[in-house]
């Protein structure tokens, strides 16, 4: 039989529930009743701790020291919790350190790594001071999470050793050139690592050589002009990389044979590095699934290498490097495009011999991009009546009325093509 007791606590005030929590001991703190809905969200686990944007936004000047006490003897006194995971995601919170708050964020952390944990996840807006180096000796650590943004957390200790770290993701940070190498260097069992909308400063080369390593994710943005650096990959098992970035110095990127996705993002901002960027697609070359954005301010004169193994090829960027990236992929079977269509290049585009995989094994195209004009209709043309295999044709023209729609959909079917079994699809 199921016994009801009426909480009455829980209706206190935060402010009251912070101070009667803080004389608490700490297991019967994190099970007892009186936690608000608010509260016994954070404490689900006892082996995780959670303080989110919902909790930290909602303290005031009564509750928060009350708050502190209670998270210092959660974290920071002995014989308590064992920690598989610490997550701090307070996205709202405009500074760490101000004088209304004031949290010590550093010893929390340092606290989560002596219980052990195995998760640490950190959003750290405005923080203004440098990491723990005790968290970069962490030896229980599987996964890193951190999100820096207009914070001072640029510089990684001399001593680094996360021995069993598996996940390494850092967000929105400012990395320099030895930090960014001595914290790869020293996670030796990565299988997931990513750099996002990260900065690099004072880099003259990423170095990563991690056997166990199955994704990467480089999202790098340099200081303008600051992007004579050199980019080596030594990762036998990856699986999926993605780059997006300026055009470098060079590349260097060996032992991709297990490479399946890529996705590459480019800016092409100077004339001197058409080598790299061959170098970086004979890199990938063996993928079977290529999503490539190509930013262009000047005339592309690249050899590329060929794509043996693809399959599917997403591209943006001009029809005429799309047509001669189609020579190079003689078993593509799955293409779509978004076209930066221009009219000089229109002709010279469809007068070029036609690729091998559009003739006989193009299965679809898809193309994100539709405008109602004659140069379109010629590239499509161009596609259909030389797509000889070819079973569905997607255009997305969702910017024109039904009415419209219908117009195009009856002007596509006038085209001459050599599938006759191919199906439109508008969307």
């Amino acid at each position: 039989m199921a016994i009801c007791v009426e909480d009455r606590i829980s209706n206190f005030p935060d402010h009251i529930r912070c101070h009667i929590l803080s004389f608490l001991p700490i297991k019967e703190a994190v099970r007892t009743s009186i936690i608000s809905t608010k509260w016994r969200y954070l404490f689900a686990s006892i082996s995780t701790v959670v303080f989110d944007t919902y909790l930290l936004c909602g303290l005031t000047h009564r509750n928060v020291g009350s708050f502190k006490n209670f998270v210092d003897r959660l974290l920071k006194f002995p014989g308590q919790l064992s920690l598989d995971c610490f997550r701090l995601r307070a996205d709202e919170i405009a500074s760490w350190n101000d004088g209304d708050h004031d949290f010590d964020v550093s010893g929390w952390i340092c606290g989560a790594v002596c219980r052990g944990v195995k998760e640490i996840d950190l959003y750290l807006d405005n923080f203004c001071h440098t990491l723990p180096a005790l968290l970069f000796t962490c030896h229980s650590l599987l996964t890193l999470t951190l999100t820096a943004k207009d914070s001072k957390i640029i510089e990684v200790p001399s001593e680094v050793c996360l021995r069993n770290l598996k996940t390494l993701c850092i967000t929105n940070s400012v990395l320099v050139g030895d930090s960014l190498n001595r914290l790869i260097s020293n996670c030796h069992v990565l299988e997931d690592l990513a750099f996002d909308e990260c900065s690099v400063a004072d880099a003259r080369e990423v170095n990563i050589q991690i056997p166990s390593l199955k994704s990467l994710v480089l999202d790098f943005f340099f200081p303008a002009g600051d992007s004579n650096y050199v980019v080596v990959i030594n990762a036998p098992n990856l699986v999926y990389f993605r780059y997006d970035s300026v055009r470098v110095e060079g590349y260097s990127l060996s032992n991709m044979k297990s490479l399946e996705k890529a996705e590459i993002c480019i800016w092409f901002d100077s004339s001197n590095y058409e080598t790299s960027a061959t170098h970086l697609f004979q890199g990938i070359c063996n993928v079977r699934s290529l999503w490539l954005n190509i930013h262009e301010v000047i005339p592309l004169t690249i050899r590329i290498p060929i794509f043996h193994n693809l399959i599917e090829f997403e591209f943006y960027g001009r029809e005429n490097l799309l047509v001669e990236f189609l020579h190079c992929t003689p078993n593509l079977k799955t293409l779509t495009v978004k076209f930066q269509v221009v009219a000089e290049t229109q002709r010279k585009v469809l007068h070029m011999e036609v690729p091998s995989c559009l003739s006989l094994h193009f299965k679809e195209i898809k193309i994100l991009n539709f405008k109602r004009d004659r140069r379109m209709f010629e590239m499509i043309s161009y596609f259909w009546d030389n797509a000889m295999v070819l079973e569905k044709l997607m255009i997305r023209i969702k910017s024109l009325s039904e009415t419209q729609q219908s117009i195009v959909f009856n002007q596509l079917l006038q085209l001459p093509k050599s599938s006759k079994k191919c199906q439109v699809v508008i969307f």
